[in-house]
Protein backbone atom coordinates (compact mmCIF):
# COMPACT_ATOMS: atom_id res chain seq x y z
CA UNK A 1 0.00 0.00 0.00
CA UNK A 2 1.56 3.19 -1.38
CA UNK A 3 0.44 6.82 -0.28
CA UNK A 4 -0.55 7.26 -3.94
CA UNK A 5 -4.50 8.27 -4.57
CA UNK A 6 -6.11 8.79 -7.67
CA UNK A 7 -5.95 12.33 -9.02
CA UNK A 8 -9.50 13.75 -9.37
CA UNK A 9 -9.31 14.16 -13.60
CA UNK A 10 -8.65 10.33 -13.30
CA UNK A 11 -11.77 9.80 -11.29
CA UNK A 12 -13.49 11.74 -13.32
CA UNK A 13 -12.74 10.21 -16.51
CA UNK A 14 -13.43 6.83 -15.06
CA UNK A 15 -16.88 7.47 -14.23
CA UNK A 16 -17.31 9.19 -17.90
CA UNK A 17 -16.06 5.93 -19.63
CA UNK A 18 -13.44 7.58 -21.19
CA UNK A 19 -10.42 6.33 -19.72
CA UNK A 20 -7.98 4.15 -21.74
CA UNK A 21 -8.22 -0.02 -20.78
CA UNK A 22 -4.96 -0.01 -19.96
CA UNK A 23 -5.10 3.23 -17.57
CA UNK A 24 -8.58 1.75 -16.53
CA UNK A 25 -7.14 -1.56 -14.86
CA UNK A 26 -4.70 0.18 -13.11
CA UNK A 27 -6.66 2.28 -11.24
CA UNK A 28 -9.61 -0.42 -10.79
CA UNK A 29 -6.21 -2.62 -8.95
CA UNK A 30 -5.67 0.24 -6.90
CA UNK A 31 -9.36 0.46 -5.81
CA UNK A 32 -8.89 -2.70 -4.61
CA UNK A 33 -6.94 -2.03 -1.66
CA UNK A 34 -7.55 1.80 -1.26
CA UNK A 35 -11.11 2.80 0.45
CA UNK A 36 -10.74 6.36 0.34
CA UNK A 37 -10.23 6.37 -3.35
CA UNK A 38 -13.06 3.58 -3.80
CA UNK A 39 -14.90 6.29 -2.31
CA UNK A 40 -14.68 9.13 -4.45
CA UNK A 41 -15.05 7.14 -7.37
CA UNK A 42 -17.81 5.43 -6.45
CA UNK A 43 -19.60 9.17 -5.27
CA UNK A 44 -17.89 9.74 -8.97
CA UNK A 45 -19.87 7.78 -10.67
CA UNK A 46 -23.43 8.26 -8.69
CA UNK A 47 -23.35 11.11 -10.20
CA UNK A 48 -22.87 10.63 -13.77
CA UNK A 49 -26.21 9.57 -15.86
CA UNK A 50 -25.85 6.19 -15.05
CA UNK A 51 -25.61 6.69 -11.43
CA UNK A 52 -29.54 6.41 -10.75
CA UNK A 53 -30.22 3.37 -12.66
CA UNK A 54 -27.37 1.53 -10.62
CA UNK A 55 -28.51 2.58 -7.33
CA UNK A 56 -31.94 1.20 -8.50
CA UNK A 57 -30.39 -2.04 -10.02
CA UNK A 58 -28.29 -2.17 -6.71
CA UNK A 59 -31.86 -2.21 -4.40
CA UNK A 60 -33.43 -4.26 -6.70
CA UNK A 61 -31.11 -6.80 -6.65
CA UNK A 62 -30.51 -7.08 -3.23
CA UNK A 63 -33.94 -7.05 -2.50
CA UNK A 64 -34.66 -10.02 -4.24
CA UNK A 65 -31.81 -12.11 -3.15
CA UNK A 66 -29.11 -10.66 -0.62
CA UNK A 67 -25.51 -12.30 -1.15
CA UNK A 68 -23.09 -12.23 1.34
CA UNK A 69 -20.42 -9.99 -0.37
CA UNK A 70 -21.62 -7.61 -3.42
CA UNK A 71 -20.35 -8.41 -6.97
CA UNK A 72 -17.61 -5.86 -8.24
CA UNK A 73 -18.11 -4.99 -11.62
CA UNK A 74 -21.77 -4.28 -12.94
CA UNK A 75 -21.33 -3.77 -16.86
CA UNK A 76 -19.04 -3.91 -19.87
CA UNK A 77 -18.85 0.35 -19.58
CA UNK A 78 -16.58 0.17 -15.75
CA UNK A 79 -19.72 1.78 -14.22
CA UNK A 80 -19.26 0.89 -10.68
CA UNK A 81 -22.11 0.76 -7.64
CA UNK A 82 -22.25 2.63 -4.77
CA UNK A 83 -19.97 0.99 -1.96
CA UNK A 84 -18.84 -2.05 -4.35
CA UNK A 85 -14.72 -0.51 -3.86
CA UNK A 86 -13.97 -1.42 -0.46
CA UNK A 87 -10.19 -2.96 0.32
CA UNK A 88 -10.58 -7.10 -0.14
CA UNK A 89 -11.63 -8.92 3.02
CA UNK A 90 -10.09 -12.35 1.69
CA UNK A 91 -7.19 -13.45 3.25
CA UNK A 92 -4.14 -12.85 1.50
CA UNK A 93 -3.22 -16.05 1.99
CA UNK A 94 -6.03 -17.20 0.31
CA UNK A 95 -5.09 -15.66 -2.22
CA UNK A 96 -1.73 -16.75 -2.81
CA UNK A 97 -3.23 -20.10 -2.55
CA UNK A 98 -6.01 -19.69 -5.37
CA UNK A 99 -3.26 -17.88 -7.56
CA UNK A 100 -0.76 -20.80 -7.35
CA UNK A 101 -3.19 -23.13 -8.67
CA UNK A 102 -3.09 -27.29 -8.79
CA UNK A 103 0.84 -26.78 -8.21
CA UNK A 104 -0.05 -26.34 -3.96
CA UNK A 105 -3.85 -26.86 -4.09
CA UNK A 106 -4.28 -30.10 -5.97
CA UNK A 107 -2.59 -33.74 -5.97
CA UNK A 108 0.49 -32.25 -7.46
CA UNK A 109 2.35 -31.74 -4.04
CA UNK A 110 1.54 -35.54 -3.31
CA UNK A 111 2.56 -36.96 -6.10
CA UNK A 112 6.09 -34.85 -5.55
CA UNK A 113 6.20 -35.91 -2.09
CA UNK A 114 5.28 -39.50 -3.00
CA UNK A 115 8.03 -39.74 -5.57
CA UNK A 116 10.59 -38.07 -3.26
CA UNK A 117 9.71 -40.55 -0.48
CA UNK A 118 9.75 -43.35 -2.96
CA UNK A 119 13.10 -42.45 -3.85
CA UNK A 120 14.25 -43.03 -0.37
CA UNK A 121 12.31 -46.21 0.03
CA UNK A 122 13.30 -47.65 -2.72
CA UNK A 123 17.10 -47.16 -1.62
CA UNK A 124 17.11 -47.46 1.97
CA UNK A 125 14.67 -50.40 2.23
CA UNK A 126 14.31 -51.74 -1.20
CA UNK A 127 18.35 -51.68 -1.05
CA UNK A 128 19.10 -49.96 -4.32
CA UNK A 129 22.11 -48.49 -4.40
CA UNK A 130 21.41 -46.51 -7.91
CA UNK A 131 18.20 -44.17 -6.88
CA UNK A 132 20.15 -41.15 -7.14
CA UNK A 133 21.15 -41.26 -10.28
CA UNK A 134 17.32 -42.41 -11.55
CA UNK A 135 16.00 -39.51 -9.28
CA UNK A 136 18.69 -36.75 -10.57
CA UNK A 137 17.73 -38.19 -14.32
CA UNK A 138 13.89 -36.96 -13.57
CA UNK A 139 14.29 -33.98 -11.33
CA UNK A 140 14.93 -31.93 -14.15
CA UNK A 141 11.38 -32.30 -16.04
CA UNK A 142 9.36 -32.76 -12.49
CA UNK A 143 8.81 -28.01 -12.42
CA UNK A 144 8.35 -28.45 -16.27
CA UNK A 145 5.58 -31.07 -15.84
CA UNK A 146 4.25 -28.94 -13.07
CA UNK A 147 4.16 -25.91 -15.33
CA UNK A 148 1.83 -27.81 -17.59
CA UNK A 149 -0.80 -28.67 -15.06
CA UNK A 150 -0.95 -25.60 -13.29
CA UNK A 151 -1.48 -23.22 -15.98
CA UNK A 152 -3.94 -23.34 -19.01
CA UNK A 153 -7.56 -23.80 -19.84
CA UNK A 154 -7.25 -27.61 -19.16
CA UNK A 155 -6.05 -26.29 -15.78
CA UNK A 156 -8.36 -24.19 -14.30
CA UNK A 157 -11.60 -23.41 -15.17
CA UNK A 158 -11.74 -19.56 -15.18
CA UNK A 159 -8.57 -19.39 -16.73
CA UNK A 160 -10.08 -17.20 -19.53
CA UNK A 161 -11.27 -14.73 -17.03
CA UNK A 162 -8.53 -14.87 -15.00
CA UNK A 163 -5.76 -13.62 -17.57
CA UNK A 164 -8.05 -11.20 -18.33
CA UNK A 165 -7.52 -9.31 -14.98
CA UNK A 166 -4.50 -6.84 -13.97
CA UNK A 167 -2.90 -9.92 -12.24
CA UNK A 168 -3.08 -12.45 -15.16
CA UNK A 169 -0.78 -12.50 -18.38
CA UNK A 170 3.27 -12.93 -17.51
CA UNK A 171 2.50 -12.22 -13.88
CA UNK A 172 0.21 -15.41 -13.45
CA UNK A 173 2.18 -17.71 -15.50
CA UNK A 174 5.34 -16.83 -12.94
CA UNK A 175 3.22 -16.76 -9.91
CA UNK A 176 2.55 -20.76 -10.62
CA UNK A 177 5.65 -21.21 -12.09
CA UNK A 178 7.09 -19.94 -8.63
CA UNK A 179 4.84 -21.90 -6.91
CA UNK A 180 5.79 -25.21 -8.56
CA UNK A 181 9.53 -24.76 -8.07
CA UNK A 182 8.60 -24.04 -4.13
CA UNK A 183 7.42 -27.28 -3.96
CA UNK A 184 9.59 -29.22 -5.99
CA UNK A 185 12.46 -27.93 -5.32
CA UNK A 186 13.58 -28.91 -1.37
CA UNK A 187 11.68 -32.13 -1.76
CA UNK A 188 13.55 -33.32 -4.26
CA UNK A 189 16.94 -31.83 -3.29
CA UNK A 190 16.47 -33.11 0.48
CA UNK A 191 15.44 -36.70 -1.56
CA UNK A 192 18.61 -36.59 -3.15
CA UNK A 193 20.76 -36.02 -0.13
CA UNK A 194 19.32 -38.85 1.32
CA UNK A 195 20.22 -41.32 -1.41
CA UNK A 196 23.41 -43.10 -1.29
CA UNK A 197 26.37 -40.71 -4.16
CA UNK A 198 26.64 -44.30 -6.37
CA UNK A 199 28.72 -42.18 -8.19
CA UNK A 200 26.31 -40.14 -8.96
CA UNK A 201 26.30 -35.48 -9.01
CA UNK A 202 25.62 -33.58 -5.91
CA UNK A 203 21.90 -33.73 -4.65
CA UNK A 204 21.77 -30.12 -5.91
CA UNK A 205 23.23 -30.05 -9.38
CA UNK A 206 20.17 -31.14 -10.95
CA UNK A 207 18.73 -26.89 -9.72
CA UNK A 208 20.13 -25.11 -12.52
CA UNK A 209 19.33 -27.50 -15.28
CA UNK A 210 15.35 -27.38 -13.68
CA UNK A 211 15.60 -23.71 -13.77
CA UNK A 212 16.92 -23.50 -17.62
CA UNK A 213 14.46 -26.69 -18.51
CA UNK A 214 11.36 -24.74 -16.31
CA UNK A 215 12.24 -21.37 -18.02
CA UNK A 216 13.32 -22.92 -21.20
CA UNK A 217 9.28 -24.31 -21.94
CA UNK A 218 7.63 -21.32 -20.82
CA UNK A 219 10.22 -19.18 -23.45
CA UNK A 220 8.65 -21.90 -26.38
CA UNK A 221 5.17 -21.68 -24.43
CA UNK A 222 5.07 -18.46 -25.86
CA UNK A 223 5.08 -19.61 -29.84
CA UNK A 224 3.76 -23.17 -29.24
CA UNK A 225 1.77 -23.20 -26.29
CA UNK A 226 2.40 -24.67 -22.67
CA UNK A 227 1.57 -28.02 -23.10
CA UNK A 228 3.64 -28.54 -26.13
CA UNK A 229 6.02 -26.44 -24.83
CA UNK A 230 6.61 -28.85 -22.38
CA UNK A 231 6.06 -31.97 -24.10
CA UNK A 232 8.96 -30.99 -26.46
CA UNK A 233 11.59 -29.99 -23.94
CA UNK A 234 10.92 -33.16 -21.33
CA UNK A 235 10.53 -35.01 -23.69
CA UNK A 236 13.99 -33.36 -25.28
CA UNK A 237 15.70 -34.08 -21.88
CA UNK A 238 14.50 -37.58 -21.63
CA UNK A 239 15.69 -39.03 -24.85
CA UNK A 240 18.95 -36.75 -24.36
CA UNK A 241 20.12 -38.32 -21.13
CA UNK A 242 18.55 -41.05 -19.32
CA UNK A 243 17.10 -42.89 -22.20
CA UNK A 244 20.23 -42.58 -23.87
CA UNK A 245 22.63 -43.97 -21.12
CA UNK A 246 20.45 -46.49 -20.14
CA UNK A 247 19.82 -47.65 -24.11
CA UNK A 248 23.95 -47.96 -24.35
CA UNK A 249 25.95 -51.60 -24.22
CA UNK A 250 28.59 -51.95 -21.43
CA UNK A 251 28.41 -51.50 -17.76
CA UNK A 252 25.24 -51.32 -15.67
CA UNK A 253 22.54 -49.23 -16.67
CA UNK A 254 22.85 -46.84 -13.20
CA UNK A 255 26.20 -46.38 -13.75
CA UNK A 256 26.13 -45.43 -17.16
CA UNK A 257 23.14 -42.68 -16.00
CA UNK A 258 26.13 -41.52 -13.58
CA UNK A 259 28.57 -40.91 -15.92
CA UNK A 260 26.12 -39.39 -18.56
CA UNK A 261 24.78 -37.36 -15.49
CA UNK A 262 27.91 -36.29 -14.54
CA UNK A 263 28.86 -34.43 -17.83
CA UNK A 264 25.86 -33.26 -18.16
CA UNK A 265 25.59 -31.68 -14.48
CA UNK A 266 29.09 -32.20 -13.07
CA UNK A 267 31.37 -29.29 -13.01
CA UNK A 268 31.81 -24.94 -13.12
CA UNK A 269 31.54 -25.06 -17.33
CA UNK A 270 28.44 -27.39 -17.32
CA UNK A 271 27.02 -25.62 -14.44
CA UNK A 272 27.94 -22.00 -16.31
CA UNK A 273 26.09 -23.46 -19.12
CA UNK A 274 23.17 -24.17 -17.83
CA UNK A 275 22.89 -20.76 -16.43
CA UNK A 276 23.38 -19.09 -19.49
CA UNK A 277 20.86 -21.24 -20.78
CA UNK A 278 18.30 -20.17 -18.39
CA UNK A 279 19.53 -16.34 -18.42
CA UNK A 280 18.62 -16.23 -22.47
CA UNK A 281 15.68 -18.24 -21.83
CA UNK A 282 14.44 -15.42 -19.24
CA UNK A 283 15.03 -12.62 -21.67
CA UNK A 284 13.10 -14.35 -24.45
CA UNK A 285 10.50 -15.07 -22.01
CA UNK A 286 10.68 -11.12 -20.85
CA UNK A 287 10.74 -10.39 -24.56
CA UNK A 288 7.30 -11.86 -25.34
CA UNK A 289 5.42 -11.67 -22.44
CA UNK A 290 2.78 -9.62 -24.21
CA UNK A 291 2.15 -13.03 -25.46
CA UNK A 292 0.70 -14.19 -22.10
CA UNK A 293 -1.94 -11.59 -22.06
CA UNK A 294 -4.72 -13.35 -23.57
CA UNK A 295 -4.22 -16.65 -21.83
CA UNK A 296 -3.36 -20.08 -23.36
CA UNK A 297 -4.29 -20.40 -26.58
CA UNK A 298 -3.28 -23.19 -27.90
Amino acid sequence: MTGWHAPDDLVTRYADDALPEPDAWSLEKHLEECGSCATRVSRAVRETAAGAVLVDVRTAVLAAAPVPAPARRVSNARLWSPRVFLPSSRPRLARVLWAAGPAVRGAWPAAVLLVALGAVALAHAGGFDGTRPLLLAVAPVVPVAGVALSYGAHADPLHEIVTATPSGGLRLVLTRTAAVLAVSLPLLTLAGLLLPASGAPGAAAWLLPGLALTSASLALGSYVGCRTATAVIAGGWLCAVPARALAAHGGHPTARLAEQLSRCLDGAPAQGAWAAAATLCVALLVARRATFDHGEQR
